[in-house]
């Protein structure tokens, strides 16, 4: 008798047609789209993290130059150490102005993370600031004609909101290495270096800890406009 061999059926044997059904024009679409959103979020991320992204300014404390609800665009490629005296730099706070480590429970921080990210919410730890003085300056105010001296020359600052003065702390501070001394244009209500004196570090901000240089104001439309000069 003739000898019948049994072979196990595959999917395509059992005429299935897992294998060779076609990819829908929508199904590949979809796909195509993912992809393309994975790849323009991805990139985002990356630019944002690394080359250039846009802060919410949160507070007067910058006024007239800038005001709250200021969108700046930040240049992070600037290196914290090569910003220069009249820089506007973003920098973190933490372990300065505000405390090292975030109390609130994780899922709060996430929220407040995304909520940045996304432009909807300005960050608590990130400000804008003015470099007054780099390494190896001495910062001090006020001269006998109350202006503020870098370097034992007054400085004429027009920039500063109309009718502060230039500084309402008395102080004189030498610039170590790897430090800066900052301070806000609406010099009355701004919390900056002079808010320091007296803590660890004397109110110098650590230049490691410098985001980037604001380099524009994109938004509100009627406000944007470079912030160089």
């Amino acid at each position: 008798m003739p000898q019948h061999t049994e072979h196990a059926e595959g999917p395509a044997a059992a005429g299935s047609s897992a294998v060779n059904r076609p990819v829908s024009t929508r199904r590949w679409w979809l796909r195509l789209v993912a992809a393309a959103l994975l790849t323009a979020l991805v990139l985002t991320a990356v630019l944002r993290g690394f080359v250039a992204d846009v802060y919410w300014v949160g507070s007067g404390s910058m006024e007239p130059t800038l005001e709250g609800g200021d969108r700046v665009l930040v240049d992070k490629l600037v290196a914290g150490d090569s910003v220069e005296r009249g820089d506007l730099v973003v920098f973190d706070g933490r372990g300065s102005l505000d405390p090292l480590h975030s109390s609130d429970p994780w899922y709060v921080q996430a929220l407040h993370t995304t909520g940045r990210w996304l432009g909807l919410t300005g960050s608590d730890t990130a400000y804008v600031k003015r470099v007054m003085a780099t390494a190896g300056d001495t910062v001090a105010c006020c001269s006998a004609n109350g202006l503020l001296t870098v370097n034992g020359q007054e400085q004429h600052e027009d920039y500063i909101y109309p009718g502060d003065a230039p500084s309402d702390i008395t102080f004189s501070v030498q610039v170590p290495d790897g430090r800066v001394w900052l301070m806000g244009d609406h010099r009355r209500v701004s919390v900056d270096s002079r808010s320091l004196l007296g803590a660890p570090g004397g109110g110098l901000i650590r230049t490691e800890r410098i985001v980037g240089t604001a380099e524009r104001v994109v938004w509100p439309l009627d406000r944007a406009r470079s912030l160089h000069g």
